[in-house]
């Protein structure tokens, strides 16, 4: 075996695996199963040997040579004086000829490359928030006063804006109705942008008692796959009009929001709204510029050696990714291209280079800070998204885990909660 560190991340270790090795391991596998399979005709723990071996030739020489292949790469990495902490992901077999001396056979080895991260304030940009004006607090109290207004009879015999319509509605689609498209005595309040576009709008200037028919087409990017983009007429009747009363803003109010307790005041109402205006606006700025600036900074502050067998596997997702974005004439180009088929996957690079390198830092940061998100939160994230954009939540968490798409969305969350973690400290803000 020869065996040498082609850099800080990367090792490569080339040999022959004998067929002596290969054939010592059918031997034994074959008096292992000979022990525990089940044969017609003979007692369990009694089948001959040479009956499992011809049986189950192809499945012994499969396993035998996975195994060989496991204890060449077990060698590898201790020639190379690593332990198995040290190296990371699956080796790439870069070299696999059978012969019958053996196979001849190379690896390539990821190693956990190994960087310094103590001047990564210097990649944290500085800012300030913007003040948050009286006149949006005021706003912000005015919301949740009609949030928390009781729903009273209106006076008005015409529907408008903001007023509230108890409605009996059905749906149909090539004139057949459809499941989920009917209810009786729904309150939905106009301008809530609850249902469709075009449907509440076509409601406006109804009469209690008036019955129409609406004509809608489902938006492209409907949560229900079956109703995307496809016309529909829905038959509503206006059963009642209905409004919002009157809140007082005072501390009556306040105690009904926070508590009924008696250090609960209007003014400490405004504070916590101020607070959550504050805190609303710090996030607006961290998703839509602030983090992406971040990551950018330290991908281009920090430089090291990354494992080839971990970039690979970024690039096969990215191309994967870019695949199923095509057309299948276009697919078929590229399967019957295979210059072409090259260049898209080598156009992944720059980009992989980048993201495998951004989460070898936000893995190191995480530990550092002590920062982690426990599965359950991942399911709790994956629930809510699901639930929100109408789809069941338990095939949505059993899809990503089939697809082993959960360790991603966990690193995604580590990630999140490192950048802000960053922006919070260098800035001297509070979570």
């Amino acid at each position: 075996m020869n065996v040498q560190r082609v850099d800080e991340a990367n090792a490569h270790a080339s040999g022959k695996i004998t067929s002596e090795t290969i054939n010592n391991y059918i031997d034994s596998l074959a008096n292992k199963y000979a022990k525990t399979i089940k044969v017609d005709g003979f007692r369990r723990g009694k089948v001959p040997v040479s009956l499992v071996k011809s049986r189950y030739k192809e499945n012994l020489r499969e396993e035998s040579r996975q195994k060989s292949i496991d204890e060449f790469y077990a060698n590898a990495i201790k020639e190379l004086g690593l332990n198995e902490t040290d190296v990371i992901g699956q080796p790439l077999i870069s070299k696999f000829e059978e012969n019958k001396e053996g196979i001849d056979i190379e690896l390539k080895i990821g190693i956990t490359p190994k960087f310094d991260i103590d001047n990564i304030y210097s990649c944290i940009p500085t800012f300030t928030l913007e003040t948050i004006l009286d006149t949006q607090i005021d706003e912000r109290l005015i919301q949740l006063a009609k949030a928390r207004a009781p729903i009273v009879e209106s006076n008005s015999t015409i529907l408008e804006k903001e007023h509230i319509a108890n409605i009996d509605f059905e749906g149909f689609i090539e004139g057949k109705a459809f499941e989920g498209g009917k209810a009786h005595g729904f309150e939905l309040t106009i301008g809530s942008n609850q249902f469709i576009p075009g449907f509440e709008e076509a409601l406006i200037g109804m009469k209690i008692g008036e019955e129409k028919t609406i004509n809608v087409t489902f938006p492209q990017e409907y949560q229900v796959a079956n109703f995307a983009g496809k016309a529909a007429q829905f038959t509503v009747k206006l059963n009642a009009i209905k409004q919002r009363g009157e809140v007082k803003l005072d501390d009556k109010f306040a105690k009904a929001v926070l508590g009924d307790e008696e250090k609960n005041t209007l003014e400490i109402l405004r504070e916590q709204v101020k607070n959550d205006l504050q805190r609303e606006a710090k996030l607006k700025l961290y998703n839509e510029k602030l983090k992406e600036e971040v990551l950018n900074n330290i991908a281009k502050a920090f430089n090291f050696d990354l494992p080839q067998n971990i970039l690979e596997q970024e690039m096969n997702v990215l191309f994967n990714n870019e695949i199923s974005m095509l057309k299948q004439e276009e697919i078929q180009e590229l399967q019957n291209n295979k210059d072409k088929s090259k260049d898209l996957y080598e156009a992944q690079r720059e980009k992989a280079t980048t993201s495998v390198k951004v989460t070898f830092i936000v893995d190191k940061l995480a530990k550092q800070e002590k920062i982690h998100v426990d599965d359950n939160e991942v399911f709790q994230a994956l629930y809510y998204d699901s639930m929100m954009n109408g789809q069941n939540p338990q095939d949505v968490i059993e899809q990503y885990r089939k697809n082993n798409l959960l360790p991603a969305v966990k690193m995604a969350m580590i990630e999140d909660r490192v950048i802000t973690h960053l922006l919070d400290k260098h800035n001297g803000l509070k979570k």
